[in-house]
C-alpha cells in the first residue's frame, strides 16, 4: 500500500531525480496521494498522479537529506492536507508513515492536553507532535524517545523522520523497511525494489527496532535502545523487466513474458532451488496437515494447491489470511503454507507469526526476494517471475501454480513440467486474437459468469477476480454443480457464462446446456476439438488445464479494460501490497 523513502547523502542529491523517481518505483503498490520534505523545511505534497508531481517540481531543488511517500487512505479522506509528510506545527519535525496507529485516539488526547493540535484526519500526524514533543520541546535523545513511542504505539509502523538535525531517523514494525548502503550514502525504503538500480546491498529492519541515520554511518537499536549490529545482504534484482518496451500497458507485457518466466522457475526447481524443493518435501513429510494461507490470487493458486496434494493423499486445507483466526487446527504437526507475490501481506505475516507461537512449521511460496514472509520462513521457493507492476496479477500467478505443480510431483504427480512454457506460448499466440474478438462483443456486459469444477473451480473464481480489477465487471466464479442452487436465477437472454471444460467432462458440459437453454451467451473453454469448444487450449490433464485456462482471463479482461478504457496498470482503489490489516 504506501510507499517510503528516504535519502541521506555526503554531498546535495536531486530531489526530483534521486528522491522522487526512487519513489516512482514504489507507485506499484498504490496511492492516492504524494508528498515530500527536505532538511531545511521545504515540503510539497499533492494528489496529481507521481509523474506529473515529479514533472512539477524544481529540477533545480537539491537537499543532503529528504524524505518521501506515496499514500493509500486509511484513516481520512484523500486531500493534499492528509498527504504525508505531515509536521508539527512549528515545521521542525517532518514523518513518513506506513500503517495504522491503533491508539491514535488516546495519544491525540494526550498530546492535546499538551497544548498539541492537530490539523489533518490522519492517525500519522500524532508521530510529529510525539517526537516533537520529545526531542523538541523536553530536549531527550531520540533513542529515549524512540522507545517510548515503540512501548506507547499499538499497531504497525515503518517511519522516517527529519528533525532538522542533520540526520535521518526510522522506526520500524510490521511495516517493510530496508536501508540501501549506496557510494553517496544511505537510501531508506519500504522495498528493495525502488533501490535496486543504485545498489545491491541493503539491511532490513527486524520488529520495534529503530535507526540513526547520519551521511557516512548508521546505528540500529532493539525496543529496549541496546545498539544492536545487523547483517548487510548482497541481493540481485533485475530492473530489465521494469521497461515497457513497445507494449502499451505492463500488464499485456507481463502476460505476454509468461513463457520466459515459467521456463525459469522450471529450470531453477531443477537446479538451484532443488534443495528448498527437496526441504518443502520432508516439511510435508513430517506434518500431519498443510494449511495454505493467503489473499487474492495467491489463495486462489493456493486452493489449486489444496487439490493437487489432497489428490495425493496429504491432508491440506487452504484459509484466507484475514479470516484464519476461526482456524483451529494449528499444532506442532501443522505446515503453514505461505502464499504472496511481494512476500509482504500483512495478515499472511500476522498468521506465521502466530502459527509459529503454536510450534508450527513454516515454509512460504513467494516472488519477491528477501521479504518479511520468506525472513520468516524454514524454507521458501522463489517463483522467479521478476518485477510485476501491474497490479493485477499475471505471471505470477503462473508461477505459483507451477510451483505447486512441482511439490505435488514429488508426491507422485504425474505431469511433465518441461513442456508447459512452450504450452503456454501455444495458448497465448492462438488465442489473443480470438479474445481481441470476443472482447469485442462483452465488453458492454456488466455481469459474467465462469463456471469450474475440481482444479478449474479456483480458475474460475481467478478468472472472475481478473475481471472486476481491471475492467471492473461484476463476474462471479462457481462451481458448477452449484449453479442450480440459485445462481440460475440470474441468467438472462445474452448472460455471458464461461465454461471451462477439461476433456470431455460431462458434469460441465451439462451445465452449459442448462445456462444456454435460459438465454445465457455460453463460451466453452476446452481442450478437445470434439466438443467444439470456442477457446481451444493445448492438450492436458485437468490440473495442467488451469494454468492454460487461467491466460485465458488474463487476456480477456485486459482487452475488456482497454475497450472499456481504464486504467489497466494500477486499477482504482487496489493496491500491489497490501501492507495494513
Amino acid at each position: 500500500m504506501c510507499g517510503i523513502t528516504g535519502i541521506i547523502t555526503k554531498d546535495d542529491h536531486s530531489i526530483k531525480e534521486d528522491l522522487l523517481k526512487t519513489l516512482k518505483r514504489l507507485e506499484y503498490r498504490g496511492y492516492d496521494s504524494v508528498g515530500f520534505a527536505t532538511n531545511d523545511g521545504f515540503f510539497k505534497k499533492s494528489t496529481l498522479p507521481i509523474s506529473d508531481f515529479i514533472n512539477s517540481v524544481d529540477s533545480d531543488l537539491r537537499s543532503n537529506i529528504s524524505i518521501s511517500h506515496t499514500r493509500w487512505a486509511t484513516h481520512g479522506g484523500v486531500n493534499e492536507n492528509n498527504a504525508h509528510p505531515h509536521f508539527d506545527k512549528t515545521q521542525k519535525v517532518f514523518c513518513a508513515h506506513n500503517g495504522i496507529i491503533e491508539n491514535f485516539n488516546d495519544l491525540k488526547e494526550e498530546l492535546e492536553d499538551e497544548g498539541y493540535s492537530f490539523k489533518t484526519e490522519t492517525d500519522s500526524e500524532i508521530i510529529t507532535n510525539f517526537f516533537h514533543k520529545g526531542m523538541v520541546k523536553e530536549g531527550k535523545s531520540f533513542e529515549i524517545i524512540a522507545k517510548e513511542f515503540i512501548k506507547k504505539v499499538k499497531g504497525t509502523f515503518a517511519i522516517l523522520l527529519i528533525i532538522g538535525d542533520g540526520r535521518l531517523y526510522a522506526l520500524k514494525r510490521d511495516s517493510p523497511l530496508a536501508l540501501g548502503i549506496t557510494e553517496k550514502g544511505f537510501i531508506l525504503a519500504s522495498d528493495i525494489y525502488s533501490f535496486s538500480n543504485k545498489t545491491d546491498k541493503a539491511i532490513f529492519f527486524g520488529d520495534d527496532e529503530f535507526a540513526i541515520i547520519d551521511k557516512d554511518k548508521y546505528a540500529f537499536f532493539d525496543k529496549d535502545g541496546k545498539n544492536i549490529d545487523k547483517e548487510i545482504t548482497s541481493f540481485e534484482w533485475s530492473v530489465e523487466e521494469e521497461k515497457l518496451d513497445e507494449y502499451p500497458h505492463y500488464m499485456i507485457k507481463e502476460i505476454k513474458e509468461q513463457p520466459i518466466t515459467s521456463r525459469r522457475l522450471i529450470e531453477s526447481l531443477k537446479r538451484d532451488q532443488a534443495n528448498r524443493l527437496k526441504e518443502f518435501e520432508n516439511l510435508i513429510k513430517d506434518s500431519k496437515r498443510v494449511v495454505f494461507v493467503a489473499s487474492g490470487t495467491s489463495y486462489h493458486a493456493s486452493l489449486v494447491g489444496v487439490h493437487l496434494l489432497n489428490k495425493q493423499g496429504i491432508e491440506s486445507h487452504a484459509v484466507i489470511a484475514s479470516e484464519f483466526e476461526n482456524f483451529y487446527l494449528v499444532d506442532d504437526k501443522t505446515l503453514i503454507l505461505a502464499v504472496s507475490q511481494s512476500g509482504e501481506t500483512m495478515d499472511v505475516v500476522t498468521v506465521i507469526k502466530k502459527a509459529r507461537k503454536n510450534g508450527a512449521k513454516i515454509a512460504s511460496i513467494v516472488n519477491v526476494p528477501y521479504s518479511t514472509i520468506q525472513r520468516h520462513s524454514d524454507t521458501s521457493i522463489e517463483i522467479l517471475a521478476g518485477q510485476e507492476v501491474c497490479v493485477a496479477s499475471t505471471k505470477a500467478f503462473t508461477n505459483q501454480l507451477i510451483a505447486l505443480f512441482s511439490i505435488a510431483r514429488s508426491f507422485g504427480y504425474d505431469n511433465n513440467l518441461e513442456n508447459i512454457p512452450d504450452r503456454i506460448k501455444e495458448t497465448l499466440d492462438i488465442n489473443e486474437e480470438i479474445i481481441k474478438e470476443l472482447a469485442q462483443k462483452l465488453y458492454e456486459k456488466n455481469d459474467m459468469f465462469i463456471l469450474g469444477k475440481g482444479a478449474t473451480y479456483p480458475i474460475a473464481r481467478e478468472i472472475a477476480l481478473k475481471l472486476k480489477e481491471i475492467p471492473y465487471v461484476h463476474a462471479e466464479g462457481m462451481m458448477a454443480g452449484e449453479l442450480k442452487h440459485g445462481t440460475i436465477a440470474l441468467i438472462e437472454d445474452g448472460t455471458p457464462v464461461f465454461c471451462l471444460v477439461p476433456g470431455k467432462n460431462l458434469e460441465m458440459l451439462s451445465s452449459a446446456k442448462e445456462v444456454e437453454s435460459r438465454g445465457a451467451k455460453t463460451i466453452i473453454i476446452g481442450n478437445k476439438e470434439g466438443i467444439e469448444p470456442d477457446i481451444l487450449l493445448p492438450e492436458s490433464d485437468e490440473k495442467e488445464f488451469s494454468i492454460y485456462s487461467s491466460l485465458i482471463g488474463h487476456l480477456l479482461s485486459y482487452y475488456i479494460g482497454v475497450l472499456r478504457g481504464v486504467n489497466i496498470d494500477k486499477p482504482r482503489n487496489l493496491a500491489k501490497s497490501v501492507t495494513v490489516h
